[in-house]
């Protein structure tokens, strides 16, 4: 399985560094993931210009046997500078960890880890896994932020913190030892740094053309202020008169209970239910990790009106009596929002064909709603799934965040459907069908 070729940046003691990584890949049976480097040694850069000049001179390395690596030596530099999604700043830690754990300071800190844990096993780290291992906290990060919320939760957190506080030097000097900036050809360099000084100054020169656009904006808007000022006068006063005529539109009772229908569309079923957010985090009717599912809006509504149903996690919410109360008196009517429609059906086949014959919106979506379940069940397994060290996660992360820098994902995706197959299965095997 050929996987990508990822440009990354290392926020390390010596300086923030450029460097390569190829995420797991399976080749010949066996399953494979290396860094830039050569031996014991991990190259790294202090910018993309040496790491091109790097790239198109030197074949004595890790990564030339990858599938993929034949393209890399092709690219330009501005194709070999990290996204942000790949800048990792590992000094940075202690300070990250010290934030309250909101979705994006755990989010941050567990990318950070993910790529911390990829050079260990590639390097050979051993104290660098057991700095991971001495809290429990690094292994839930991948959830997200619900298990760091209550008093378990912070008591997770603070441990974390006092780890970090403790040994995070120990991984720093870990790296330190094994990180190197190999030497590369001057003149192959001279037409590098050319590059990206191109690169750099096109850049600067659209910023420069935008900033001035929108001060010419401004300025046009200015020069027709007073011409059209009369005017305004006039519409605002026949406005005020039919704002008072105009009755507010209501919100509607699915907004103001802050509840929504849901539709499933899996492979062979049709499915209604419900779910919302309370405190960001989402809860669906159903109890113990299952979903409680209906094959129309009817039926939905007719469970509902059932006396004792109250056995789900749905009615811990305060407005659930509301629901309860119109589907008692026969009133409530369950409309889906199209935002709110899931569609699972075909999306294993499309990723079969790749990134191109797949619809972001609709992975988008799935992707959501899987994980949303996984979530309420407290089941991590569908995190770890899609993260961007895994063949799947990293398929759908180029899908729903295209990058023109990045080299696109190599086909075939036989790994990726599969694990995609065994993910929606998963949710299926969720579904309570009533």
């Amino acid at each position: 399985m050929a996987q990508d070729i990822v440009p990354i940046e290392l926020g390390l003691p010596q300086g923030d560094l450029v460097t390569l990584w190829a995420p797991r890949w399976r080749e010949d049976g066996e399953e494979w993931e290396a860094f830039l480097g050569h031996e014991d040694d991990l190259y790294g850069f202090p910018d993309a210009a040496h790491l091109a000049a790097f790239v198109r001179t030197v074949d004595e390395h890790d990564l030339v046997d990858h599938p993929a690596w034949e393209v890399v030596p092709g690219l330009s530099v501005p194709e070999l500078m990290p996204d942000e999604a790949h800048q990792y700043d590992l000094v940075g830690v202690p300070e990250l960890v010290a934030e309250e754990p909101d979705t994006w300071t755990v989010g941050e800190l567990a990318d950070i880890v993910a790529i911390v844990r990829s050079l260990a096993e590639v390097c050979e780290l051993d104290v660098v896994h057991e700095v991971l291992d001495s809290s429990e906290g690094f292994q839930m990060l991948a959830q997200g932020t619900y298990p760091f919320t209550g008093r378990e939760g912070e008591r997770l957190w603070t441990d974390l913190a006092e780890k970090i506080s403790e040994r995070w030097d120990d991984v720093l000097d870990a790296l330190d030892v094994v990180v190197s900036i190999p030497e590369v050809d001057a003149a192959t360099l001279d037409q590098t740094t050319d590059e990206l000084a191109a690169f750099k100054a096109e850049s600067e020169e659209a910023e420069i053309v935008l900033g001035a656009e929108d001060v010419e904006e401004i300025d046009t808007e200015e020069s027709d202020e007073d011409d059209v000022e009369s005017d305004v006068d006039a519409e605002i006063e026949a406005d005020d008169e039919e704002e008072e005529e105009e009755e507010v539109k209501p919100l509607g009772f699915w907004a103001e209970v802050g509840i929504d229908p849901i539709r499933i569309v899996t492979e062979g079923e049709d499915y209604y239910t419900l779910r919302c957010y309370l405190d960001d985090e989402p809860i669906f009717l159903g109890s113990e990790g299952q979903i409680d599912v209906f094959s129309s809006p009817r039926a939905l509504a007719k469970f509902l009106a059932q006396p004792g149903e109250e056995d789900n996690d749905l009615a811990e919410v305060s407005t659930w009596e509301d629901v309860t109360t119109k589907a008692t008196d026969g009133t409530l009517e369950i409309k889906v929002d199209p935002d709110n429609t899931y569609v699972l059906q075909g999306l294993a086949e499309d990723l079969g064909g790749g990134p191109d014959t797949v619809d972001p919106v609709q992975l988008d979506l799935a992707v959501e709603l899987i994980t949303d379940a996984a979530e309420w069940a407290e089941d991590e397994s569908v995190a770890t799934a899609l993260s961007q060290s895994e063949s799947l996660g990293w398929l759908i992360s180029f899908i729903l965040r295209p990058d023109p820098t990045r080299l696109a994902p190599s086909p075939p995706f036989d790994a990726e459907v599969t694990a995609w197959r065994a993910l929606a299965r998963a949710f299926e095997d969720r579904l309570r069908a009533h």
